[in-house]
This record gives structure tokens, C-alpha cells and sequence, in this order.
């Protein structure tokens, strides 16, 4: 095993992260299960506070959004509908050496695994390019033979679009209006790698944002949601400098696609990889679940007394892409200390409280006090291992904003010590003035 010294950044990373309860391998007991990965005390708090980041930029503070929460099984017909039964497929090629498979469009990936065999002077082959299915069946039914062919969804866009109709009629929703959704989604994924990177299991965290059936209004809609969803990555502390967008080439669009961007990360394992697309996908969705189940989809517009389909932008950003690039992006290595220098709002711990000596009972209870009372407004984390220095650098390595420390003279004037992740500076804040303070902080 090699030392930490020794460990790549990434590397590094994955170290850390498993050591501080972010992410753990999927069954590891067990030998584990390529392309799937546990999260950990600290990995589920990240994730749900970029999840509930999401929501409330997206749902909560606007009036043109609602949410949804789609099932994960759906009728095989919504997949027919939308073309992935069919076209959800990548072209495989397998080394006849190792018998390992990869897409026939990385080429990258091909050239590395060409060389692991050139330096073991292993001759080389491949077979031809196979189709193959990304779609993870499953079967219903209590009697074996009886079973109905499933899938688990490939995405959780359709969920949204065959909801369209309900949502018309539950709400008073007006184009243009978006219907936002997280959920999980499932993949065969040829080559899972790059740590959550590319999973077989992951994330989704999307917006339907639907639109009058023309071009200005579309493209209007599409550079605005584009911007803000770059600007929502940045707010959150995200660098600037490490993210771009990318254009898709025509012959990686789909189809119906009018306009699709990614936004990307400037990441340590290969450079530029995505984590969220904007794509016009104009009115292919709503029109083929309108078509294969014989339902009217059409909008009824009040102003022009006239009905539609409308046009579909959509933001769609990986959860678990998110998480990572996060973490990466916190990452940093300083002269006597690792911090993660999360955005406050997304850090899993955003207080730890603990006595300046852990033998000391008059420390200790007075600690224990006002940790009872700052959970009640903040999350807040209680640590009495080690010394004082040991803690610090604890905290910092899970990326805690602030560390209160109770100490003989708080017992005197009830003021404490809050140390700063960042600075590193220290200030007496009075005990009754702490949530406030917590909570001005995190505005």
C-alpha cells in the first residue's frame, strides 16, 4: 500500500475520503461491486445539502417551478415511447487478451489499455464494435414464469414528461413553468471508474422547463437557464476557473436536440468531464408519450386561445458528479494540515463544539450544555478525542466551518472561543450570541 506522500491527488482524495466517512465501496465486505459506492456519516450530509441547495434555488424561491418525485419502475411502454429501448446503446469493443470492454468512442481509454499490454508485451486484438443495451432490466411478479420485463429507469426525465397532463391539471401552472425532480437512476455501464465518476448507480437532479413552440422563446430560455445553473455551482463556492462550457458536436446530440452544452470540471483524473447538460430538446418528449399512449398532451393557452405542445429545456446535473467535483474542488493541502474548504452551506458539519480539556467535568458539562443548544439551529458535531490540535485538524480534513471551544474562561464571562476553517482565527463570541451568529453566517 502506498503511503500517503506517495498517493496521486486523486488518490489522495479517495484516501481522505474513506477515512472521514464520505464514501465507502459498494458491499466491500464482500469483495465489493464495480460502479457502486456507499456514502458515508459525512458523504450522506454533502449530498443532501447539495440536493436541498437545489431545491430551494429551483423550487423554493421561485414561483414558475414544482416538484416531482417520480416512481423508479415504470410501464416498459414509456421507454418504447422514448426511444431508449432502442437507441440507448453504446458501440463495445472487447480486448480478446483480457476479455475487458470498453465504448468504442473513448479512445482514450482504448490507447491506455493497448499500452498496460504493450508493456507487458502482450499482443493485442479487438473484436468489432457490438451494440449494447444501457438499460437495467428487471422483472415483476410473484410466479417465476409469470414474470413482466421491466427496467430500472435509465433517467429520470420521462418520469417528469409522463406527468405533464397531471401536473396541468393539479396545479395553476402557466407556460412557462419547470417541473424540477432528484432521483436515482440506473446504468450498464461498460466501464465504471474514476471513483463515483461513472457509477451503474447514481443521482439525478433535473429541471423540465417548458416553453411556447418557438424559436426566440426557446433560445431565450435556454442561454438564461444555462447561466444559472453555472452561476448556482459558483455560489456555492465552486472556483470559477475550473469550470466551462462545452458544445456537443453534431454527431453527439441526439436526434431531436436543437441545442445541448454541458458545463464541465476541470478535473484531476483526464481534464475537462462533465456533470450537468442544458439541453432545447424541443417537443420530441411531450409528442411521443402524446403519440404511443393516445393521450392529448396538448397545453391550452389562455392568453391566445390556442393549444400546443410545448418545447422542453432541460437542466440536468449529476448528483453524485456534483459531490465529487465538490469535494475535489474543496480539496487542499496546506503546510501543517489537509482542509476541505467547503461552501458553509454544503459542508456536512457546519459546527463543532467540544471542552478544551476532556478530563475536566466542569468543562465537560458546560460543553455538553451549549452543544444541546446549538443543534436545535445548527448541525453541530460534539469531539472530545485527543487533544486540541488533533481536533482542529479532524475537523478541518471533514471540512467544518467552525469549531467552538469552551474553555475556564467561558465558565468566568460565558464567552467561548469559535475558530475559523479558513483563517484559522480565533474570537470570543458570548454564549447567548451564538446562534446568531451561526445563523448570519450561513445566510
Amino acid at each position: 500500500m502506498k503511503g500517503a506522500s506517495e498517493l496521486t491527488p486523486m488518490g489522495k482524495i479517495v484516501s481522505l475520503a474513506k477515512r472521514r466517512g464520505f464514501l465507502f465501496p459498494g458491499s466491500e465486505i464482500y469483495g465489493g461491486l464495480a460502479g457502486t459506492w456507499d456514502y458515508g456519516p459525512m458523504g450522506v450530509e454533502l449530498k443532501n445539502n447539495i440536493k436541498q441547495e437545489f431545491w430551494r434555488a429551483i423550487v423554493y424561491s421561485r414561483d414558475d417551478t414544482v416538484g416531482l418525485d417520480a416512481a423508479i419502475l415504470m410501464n416498459p411502454k414509456v421507454w418504447e415511447a422514448s426511444g431508449h429501448t432502442e437507441a440507448f446503446t453504446d458501440p463495445l469493443v472487447e480486448c480478446k487478451t483480457c476479455h475487458e470492454r470498453f465504448r468504442a468512442d473513448h479512445e482514450d481509454e482504448i490507447r491506455a489499455h493497448e499500452s498496460e499490454h504493450k508493456k507487458k508485451k502482450e499482443k493485442i486484438e479487438w473484436t468489432e464494435p457490438r451494440k449494447f443495451n444501457l438499460l437495467v432490466e428487471a422483472s415483476l411478479g410473484s410466479v417465476e414464469d409469470e414474470k413482466t420485463k421491466v427496467y430500472l429507469r435509465g433517467e429520470i426525465t420521462q418520469g417528469v414528461h409522463v406527468n405533464f397532463k397531471n401536473v396541468l391539471n393539479s396545479t395553476r401552472v402557466k407556460i412557462p413553468f419547470g417541473i424540477a425532480q432528484i432521483g436515482k437512476a440506473f446504468r450498464n455501464e461498460i466501464t465504471p471508474g474514476n471513483f463515483t465518476f461513472r457509477s451503474r448507480e447514481f443521482e439525478q437532479m433535473e429541471l423540465q422547463w417548458y416553453v411556447k413552440p418557438d424559436e426566440g422563446e426557446s433560445l431565450k430560455w435556454f442561454d438564461y437557464w444555462k447561466e444559472e445553473r453555472r452561476r448556482w455551482y459558483i455560489s456555492l463556492g465552486m472556483r470559477k476557473e475550473k469550470l466551462r462550457f462545452r458544445e456537443h458536436a453534431s454527431d453527439e446530440r441526439a436526434h431531436y436536440a436543437r441545442a445541448a452544452w454541458d458545463i464541465e470540471y476541470d478535473s484531476p483524473f483526464g481534464g475537462w468531464k462533465e456533470f450537468e447538460g442544458i439541453h432545447n430538446r424541443g417537443d420530441w418528449d411531450i409528442t411521443q408519450h402524446a403519440k404511443h399512449s393516445g393521450e392529448d398532451l396538448t397545453y391550452f393557452d389562455e392568453e391566445t386561445k390556442s393549444r400546443y405542445i410545448p418545447w422542453v429545456v432541460e437542466t440536468s446535473g449529476g448528483v453524485d458528479r456534483a459531490a465529487l467535483f465538490f469535494l475535489i474542488d474543496s480539496y487542499r493541502e496546506e503546510e501543517d494540515r489537509t482542509v476541505l474548504k467547503f461552501h458553509p452551506k454544503i459542508a456536512p458539519i457546519k459546527v463543532a463544539v467540544f471542552p478544551l480539556l476532556a478530563n475536566k467535568e466542569v468543562l465537560v458539562s458546560k460543553a455538553r450544555e451549549i452543544y444541546k443548544e446549538l443543534k436545535l439551529s445548527v448541525i453541530t458535531m460534539w469531539d472530545d478525542r485527543g487533544n486540541i490540535g488533533k481536533r482542529y485538524y479532524a475537523q478541518d480534513e471533514i471540512g467544518t466551518p467552525w469549531c467552538v471551544t469552551i474553555d475556564f474562561q467561558t465558565l468566568e464571562d460565558e464567552t467561548v472561543t469559535v475558530r475559523d476553517r479558513d483563517t484559522m482565527a480565533q474570537e470570543r463570541i458570548a454564549v447567548k450570541e451564538l446562534s446568531e451568529y451561526f445563523k448570519t453566517k450561513l445566510l
